[in-house]
């Protein structure tokens, strides 16, 4: 027994030593990030600031909240003359939000896209379809909208990729 509590205590040695020596590289990679972010600031360089809205509910107050977020992050980003793209993704209940024959917030998405082109709309293709299939007919989306094949896996990929996710 006592050679065995020996190989426990060398052992959590050995993942507390492993860990402790990992901690300097890893902020030493978050400086490094921090500091090339920061070159760029100094050379005039904004980075995009990236979005996802998540619409996944068929309320008109939440699709105008979100409608209401990307206008107000993109005037606010355009203020300060640094780039933004803006997704709002649909998915579930929420395509409603997109859909040309049900859609409460059409004319004002139609608007949001004419004069705000950093914000997008994405719906859900298993959805549609799925929509499709529950009432016998196509379902028809806002000429605005364009179509992936999962909007939670849109969401994730893009979170993935940095992006900072809000549901309103």
């Amino acid at each position: 027994m006592k050679r065995f509590d020996q190989l426990v205590v060398a052992a959590a040695t050995c993942v507390i030593a492993l860990f402790l020596l990992a901690q300097p590289a890893t902020a030493q990679s978050g400086r490094l990030a921090s500091e090339s972010e920061s070159k760029a600031q100094h050379k005039g360089e904004a980075r995009t600031h990236r979005l996802i809205l998540q619409v996944n509910t068929n309320d008109p107050a939440m699709m105008n909240l979100a409608l209401n977020n990307a206008a107000n992050v993109d005037q606010y980003y355009s203020d300060l003359g640094e780039p933004v793209e803006i997704e709002v993704v649909t998915f579930g209940p929420g395509l409603h939000m997109l859909r040309a024959d049900t859609s409460p917030v059409k004319d004002r998405i139609k608007s949001i896209a004419e004069s705000r082109p950093s914000v997008s709309f994405k719906a859900c293709g298993n959805t549609q379809e799925n929509m499709a299939k529950a009432e016998s007919k196509k379902i028809p989306l806002v000429s605005q909208a364009t179509v992936v094949k999962s909007g939670v896996v849109r969401v994730m990929e893009l979170q993935e990729q940095g992006w900072s996710y809000v549901r309103p």
